[in-house]
């Protein structure tokens, strides 16, 4: 789950990070109140997406009155923002944060993430703030050092001061900089993160350290440990396809291409889509209907699929294990009756009941595609996308 800016700021400041002061506006006039309310001279005026790339993007925007903040804050809201990470189609802004202005002397990085290999958090910290941390990596790898921190002690004081340090921290801020990045790594563990980010963490003028700007995603199946995050979940932020399917215990992603994936088992949902790109196919979405679906979820899948009018094809790809193939067939057929189905689709099943699923389909009188192997239903599936013609 990701959450906004102003969101993740509370949460920092719950762990006694300092961030700037700012107030959250849904409208250009609570826009102009909140910077006459700052009553600072200078404010900024900053556009909340689940995106990087913001000010590029035109969300960022210094004012200096509330007349500005107001004009500022109707240009943003007026046009779907478009940035390096919301493809051509931008995001619509529905909310702005309006925050007082800060005298930046240096910008810095640092964040958390979950390190694969080494099995624990990993603290990064670059000189390099304000700028993508991968666009860093990938140009400058050695400006980035790293901690691992272990999740029963946190990142130890040794450790923060190796990184203060190393990233250009002045003797006189480098308290505080450590207390910033000890706390960041609690938030990071209590929270259950998998991924929370300072960028940048600011050295002022005045030689204070302070989170300008973060980013923090938690781990979803960690959720019902912090219920009270859940309320910060905007919905609005999200492909509806995806927040229909979670509804119905379904793990669903939206990808470009023309070819609806319907599998059981993130594993074997993979395999499909790269065979399915293998033969020259193009994956419209990831779909794992789980391991013991029913047959509405089946129902709702396809539903869910067929949303997506760039879907020229499905391909269902089912191995009976816990789930059985009859069960499948049922929710296909049930499918196929209470939806719209105006596409090609190529069926494999493997498992469990397969004979009497396979015959259930046989027998339904609709015009679906058997496949003998996975191989074969790729090259169905892909040929019979080729020859679809485009839907309504």
């Amino acid at each position: 789950m990701k959450i906004h800016e102003y969101q993740a700021k509370e949460l920092l400041r719950a762990y006694d990070v300092p961030v700037p002061r700012g107030q959250v506006a849904y409208t250009p006039e609570e826009a102009k109140s909140a910077y006459e309310q700052l009553g600072s001279a200078l404010a900024v005026v900053k556009a909340q997406i689940h995106a990087g790339g913001r000010g590029k993007g035109g969300g960022v925007k210094l004012v200096r009155s509330g007349e500005e903040a107001h004009d500022a804050a109707k240009a943003i809201l007026s046009k779907p923002l478009i940035t390096h990470q919301t493809g051509p189609q931008g995001q619509p802004v529905r909310v702005l944060l309006i925050e007082e202005g800060s005298a930046i002397a240096k910008e810095l990085y640092v964040g958390l993430a979950v390190d694969r290999a080494l099995g624990c958090p990993v603290m990064m910290a670059s000189s390099e703030g304000g700028m993508d941390v991968e666009e860093v990596a990938a140009t400058h790898p050695e400006k980035i050092l790293k901690e691992p921190v272990d999740p029963s002690l946190g990142l130890s004081a040794y450790q923060a001061r190796r990184l203060a340090f190393g990233i250009g921290v002045p003797a006189a801020s480098l308290g505080q900089a450590v207390k910033i990045m000890q706390a960041l790594a609690r938030l990071f563990i209590d929270k259950d993160c998998s991924i929370a980010e300072i960028n940048p963490l600011i050295l002022t003028k005045d030689g204070k350290v302070m989170a300008l700007d973060a980013k923090m995603n938690f781990d979803d199946n960690a959720l019902y440990r912090h219920p009270h995050l859940a309320g910060y979940r905007d919905l609005g932020e999200e492909d509806p396809r995806e927040v229909e399917a979670s509804k119905f215990g379904l793990n669903y992603i939206a990808l470009e291409g023309n070819i609806g994936c319907m599998v059981n088992g993130a594993g074997l949902a993979m395999g499909t889509m790269d065979i399915v790109q293998l033969h020259g196919g193009s994956p419209a979405n990831f779909l794992d209907v789980g391991g013991g679906a029913r047959a509405d979820q089946v129902r709702e899948a396809f539903r869910i699929i067929l949303q997506d009018k760039n879907v020229q094809a499905i391909l269902v790809n089912i191995f009976g294990g816990i789930m059985k193939c009859d069960v499948i067939a049922a929710g296909i057929i049930e499918a196929a009756k209470s939806t719209k189905l105006d596409v090609p689709v190529v069926v494999r099943l493997e498992g469990t009941n397969v004979k009497l699923g396979r015959e259930m389909l046989a027998q339904s009188g609709l015009a679906l595609i058997p496949a003998d192997g996975l191989e074969d239903a790729a090259k169905k599936v892909v040929a019979a996308a080729k020859s679809a013609k485009p839907r309504a």
